[in-house]
């Protein structure tokens, strides 16, 4: 775009003064009878238009090697000048060929010297106006200054203009090649951000794998493992009973517990909610759930819910229930609890779960190390809470029981 536009500019600096100067020849040598034009002038001008036109080689020359002002560019002015003047005198219409100092004055002459090589044009333009040199009368000089004021104020308001244009032009060809970089930035950031979304992609997917694979696990632990538990528990009991009834009671217990621990098993699979929820709300599933946990570990066990309970939504009421449970089948693995309390509290856009018993405790800071080792509990539990934006705190102390407290966003049931 900007070569384009210098380009009419560099031709114009190539041929113009060529064309004017043979504009003057040819208009002097028409005028030259009716203008009075002597033989002295005719050989003056005879001498001073091969002079012109060695000039203009001269000059063409120069530019090629070293654009721009210079002082070359200077001196070669100043001539053309002198010798545009000296064939005005001869002949007014040689003013075609000295308005060339107009236009090229800005781009000959350094920026101090331009007004000043103007004003030289000016003169010469003046004096041909007034019909030629040199002014005859008062009033031909009077009318000489005055025509070389207008022109001088035609020159300022012109030059001032150009000189805006030029800076506009300047200004436009910053802004439109700062605009090309920030679209070759912008369009590399555009790549660079589609890269990053396939890259973000891919780990999105990878995390979301691992992501199931631990859920599907924590799953498998709440109902398989926590079921065989159980299980394992009451025939433990039947091994060790003395009568047919009791035998029987945790026989019956036992079958109970490995079909329900079936159901769960499916639909985990399937990422359906768990069994105790599906056809209640997380309440009365807690209650039931409570409930045959101290019926079968034969520990008092008491459910509690505060403020007015709401339809959650099914993976906040899905991840409360299994946390109720992991909590549950810790107490019966470790605490040796006579009591517990399980309290679900609706709190404005919070639903806390609090697991207590008064068991034998633990030192929290030792449990990373022992979950390394295997299996979920506590670890699990918190990345049940985190998983739905909510958090899971413990307290413990061995020999003065343990508390459990999930807190998760109360997130409503879909209508």
């Amino acid at each position: 775009m900007t070569n384009d536009a210098h380009q009419p500019r560099a031709s114009f600096d190539t041929w113009g003064p060529w064309a004017l100067l043979a504009a003057g020849v040819v208009a002097s040598a028409i005028s030259a009878r009716p203008v009075g034009m002597d033989r002295t002038g005719m050989t003056v001008c005879a001498a001073l238009v091969p002079a012109a036109v060695v000039l203009q080689l001269i000059w063409g020359r120069v530019k090629r090697r070293r654009p721009g002002p210079s002082r070359t560019g200077v001196c070669l002015y100043l001539v053309r000048w002198a010798i545009a003047f000296v064939l005005t005198w001869a002949n007014p219409f040689f003013a075609f060929y000295a308005v060339t100092g107009y236009y090229t004055a800005a781009r000959e002459l350094p920026h101090r010297l331009v007004l000043p090589g103007l004003f030289l044009t000016a003169i010469t333009m003046a004096g041909s106006e007034i019909g030629g040199w040199p002014p005859h009368g008062l009033v031909l000089w009077v009318g000489f200054f005055l025509v070389l004021l207008v022109n001088m104020v035609m020159v300022s308001v012109f030059t001032r203009y150009a000189l805006q244009e030029q800076n506009r032009s300047a200004v436009q060809a910053e802004t439109i090649t700062e605009l090309e970089r920030t679209n070759t930035a912008l369009q590399q950031a555009l790549e660079e951000n589609a890269a990053l979304h396939e890259q973000l992609l891919v780990q999105a997917r990878e995390a979301g794998v691992a992501d199931e694979r631990r859920r599907l696990a924590a799953e498998i632990h709440d109902t398989i493992a926590q079921g065989l538990t159980g299980i394992i528990a009451q025939l433990q009991v039947v091994a060790g009973a003395t009568d047919l009834a009791t035998a029987r009671t945790h026989l019956d217990r036992a079958s109970a517990l490995a079909r329900h621990s079936l159901g769960e098993a499916r639909r985990s699979v399937h990422n359906l909610a768990p069994v105790a929820l599906e056809d209640t709300g997380l309440p009365e599933a807690l209650k039931n759930t409570v409930t045959e946990w101290g019926e079968r570990t034969g520990v008092r066990a008491e459910f509690t819910v505060t403020g007015t309970a709401e339809q959650l939504h099914d993976e906040v009421s899905a991840t409360l229930l299994r946390i109720a449970q992991e909590a549950l089948a810790n107490a019966a693995r470790h605490a040796r609890a006579g009591r517990v309390g399980v309290t679900l509290s609706f709190m404005g856009d919070e639903v806390v779960l609090d697991v207590r018993d008064d068991g034998t405790g633990f030192d929290p800071a030792a449990v990373p190390a022992r979950t390394r080792a295997g299996g979920f509990g506590l670890d699990g539990m918190r990345a049940r809470a985190e998983r739905i934006a909510g958090s899971l705190t413990v307290e413990s102390e061995p020999g003065h029981g343990t508390a459990v407290s999930a807190r998760v966003p109360l997130v409503r049931h879909d209508r």
